[in-house]
């Protein structure tokens, strides 16, 4: 790819963008901050999957796929490449939509 300018604004972007996530606390609260999104995304999905009623088994379906793909991504590839910050966030996201799931079932239940 040539140097342009569009191409050191991006090249200077993503370095600067690089060394404020490698501050430790920055790093710790986008981490909440995915597990938060995505306990939220688990309560929003079992909200609508239950107020639509007709597609129960696709949504579950589309939400199994997407746990084992992501599980693939944060425990199966361990060897190959290390673990980013985006697979991070990613396995953050999976657990609190896991943990929503789970709680809207424990809701439910009683």
């Amino acid at each position: 790819m040539q140097n342009t300018r569009l191409n050191r604004l991006f090249n200077v972007i993503s370095e600067r963008f690089r060394q404020w996530l490698s501050n430790p606390w920055r790093r710790i609260s986008l981490l909440v901050i995915s597990l938060l999104f995505g306990n939220f995304a688990g309560t929003a999905v079992s909200t609508i999957a239950g107020q639509e009623g007709y597609l129960d088994v696709i949504y579950a379906l589309i939400c199994l796929l997407i746990t084992e793909l992501l599980n693939w991504f944060a425990y199966g590839i361990k060897g190959k490449i290390a673990r980013s910050l985006g697979i991070d966030i990613l396995n953050g996201f999976k657990i609190g939509f896991t943990y929503g799931l789970f709680l809207e079932a424990f809701k439910l239940g009683s």
